[in-house]
């Protein structure tokens, strides 16, 4: 079983890719930026980067306001 952190919560990622993750989240992809191991991950990359045991992810949402 590979086990990952996202935001900071264990969760099962077998096989699971940075956007399996993200529509698992209901998230617009076009208002997040996400780092895994800290390290930025380009938007162009999200369907080609598979999750490892033991990996950090972070997925951060933009507001806007003023």
């Amino acid at each position: 079983m590979t086990l990952v952190y996202i935001n900071g919560c264990e969760q099962a990622a077998n096989g699971k890719t940075v956007v399996d993750i993200i529509n698992e989240m209901n998230i617009d992809i076009r208002t997040i930026a996400v780092e895994l191991n800290e390290e930025i991950v380009s938007k162009a990359d999200y369907d080609s980067t598979t999750l490892k045991d033991g990996d950090v992810l972070e997925v951060v949402s933009f507001v806007g306001g003023g």
